[in-house]
């Protein structure tokens, strides 16, 4: 049961292409965000479309498929952990964020 502690899984779109980190030592990083949606009848029976933006990172190899494969608008599933940070932005305001930190990536739709 332990690796069920803290696992992500979603399946959504690139809202726009990936940012790639070439950090030293030769490791890369990719950043993006995508977006899951969730459909379902207000009160009125109206259908409604609730969409979510999801920051994920992902380090090493997979940041390198990342790089090559996949861009903006494509449809991709992930798996991976949930974490949050925090950092000081330029005006010294303390800025929090969550991301999901993609250890598996699978590319869906069509070619």
């Amino acid at each position: 049961m332990s690796t069920l502690r803290n696992k992500v899984q979603l399946i959504g779109n690139l809202g726009k292409d990936p940012e790639i980190v070439n950090l030293d030592g030769g490791k890369k990083l990719a950043k993006f965000s995508i977006a899951t949606n969730e459909t379902y009848k207000n009160q009125k029976g109206e259908k409604v479309t609730d969409t979510q933006w999801h920051n994920i990172v992902a380090w090493g190899k997979t940041a390198e498929i990342i790089e090559n494969y996949v861009t903006k608008g494509k449809e991709v599933a992930i798996e991976g952990k949930l974490t949050s940070r925090s950092y000081d932005d330029k005006e010294g305001n303390k800025k929090y964020i969550t991301e999901v930190v993609c250890n598996e990536l699978v590319m869906l739709g069509s070619k």
